[in-house]
Parts: C-alpha cells; sequence; structure tokens
C-alpha cells in the first residue's frame, strides 16, 4: 500500500505521539482503560482535520488540547451519571502491576481531588514539562490563569500530600 503524503505524515505523528497522548489522557482522568480510548479518538479528529493541521506550527498542542477536551468531556459525563461522593471518594487504590511505589498511588489520589482546570495545569506543566504558554495553549485559556490555576493545584497538592512530599517530587523530575 503507497501512502501519500499526508497520509505518511499523519503515520510519522501518530507514532511518534500516541504514547504520550495517551499518558495525558490517563493522567487527566485517572482511567488506565480509557486513556487508549481518548487518545485514539483524538488522533481520530485530528486525522479529519489534517490537511490543515499539518500546516499549523504545533500540531502536537493540538493535539494534547483535543486530548484534554475529551478528557473534561469525559469527566463531566461521569459526575452526571455518578454521585459526585462516590466518584471521587469512594474510589479504591488501582492495582499496580510492576514496580510501582506507594508514592506514585498517593500522588494519584491526591491528582484525583483537584478539580479538572488546576490537575489539567499541574499535570501538563510538571509531568509533560510544558511552558505555561504550551500549558494555555493546550488547554485554550490565559497563560496568567495557567499561572493561578498551577500555583493553586500545587499548594492544594502540598496540603494534600505535604510540602516535602511535593518538593521532592518536583525536585525528582528535574533531575531527570
Amino acid at each position: 500500500m503507497v501512502l501519500d503524503d499526508a497520509s505518511a505524515e499523519f503515520h510519522e505523528f501518530f507514532e511518534r505521539h500516541y504514547a504520550e497522548l495517551a499518558r495525558l489522557a490517563h493522567l487527566l482522568t485517572g482511567e488506565a482503560d480509557a486513556a487508549d480510548d481518548l487518545a485514539a479518538d483524538a488522533l481520530v479528529a485530528l486525522w479529519q482535520r489534517w490537511d490543515r493541521l499539518r500546516q499549523a506550527d504545533h500540531p502536537l498542542a493540538y493535539a494534547r488540547g483535543v486530548v484534554a477536551n475529551l478528557a473534561r468531556g469525559r469527566i463531566r459525563s461521569a459526575v452526571r451519571e455518578r454521585l459526585r461522593i462516590t466518584l471521587f471518594w469512594s474510589r479504591g487504590p488501582e492495582k499496580v502491576e510492576g514496580p510501582d511505589v506507594a508514592a506514585v498511588l498517593d500522588v494519584r489520589a491526591a491528582l484525583a481531588r483537584l478539580p479538572f482546570r488546576k490537575r489539567a495545569c499541574v499535570v501538563l506543566r510538571h509531568a509533560f514539562d510544558l511552558s505555561e504558554k504550551d500549558t494555555a495553549v493546550a488547554l485554550g485559556i490565559s497563560v496568567g490563569t495557567v499561572k493561578s490555576q498551577t500555583s493553586k493545584g500545587m499548594a492544594e497538592l502540598e496540603r494534600i500530600l505535604g510540602a516535602q512530599t511535593v518538593g521532592d517530587l518536583v525536585a525528582g523530575r528535574r533531575n531527570r
């Protein structure tokens, strides 16, 4: 099968960024099973607009925004279907395969307690090392909103996890 230029470019984009988009979806929703579906749905949406997006300066930023919007919609649907307390407070810890540590589970649980926008800003800024500007573009919000939501989100994480734990996580991320 011979691919045209657009198909080949999209295939390369897909191969290069699918795993990252799935990780983003997982961190935003806290649902490992939904992460692949959300990333795939986002890439289908990108493929439908690929003729325009392939000319854009930052198609990955657009893809991250699509994943964030799909994740937001998924969360809103879940909230409408179930009682808020059941969804956010009674979830048990996820089963972890491999060398996962208790601290990671604590961070995941703490992230799940943050409102969506704060969680998205913290995850994009600290887990994905995006700049404030790139985070703003991905979420469709202002840089000032990114700054305030990230600051407030980190303060809530410090309250939940303790300042030492959050400091260790951020410092550990910088030392990679």
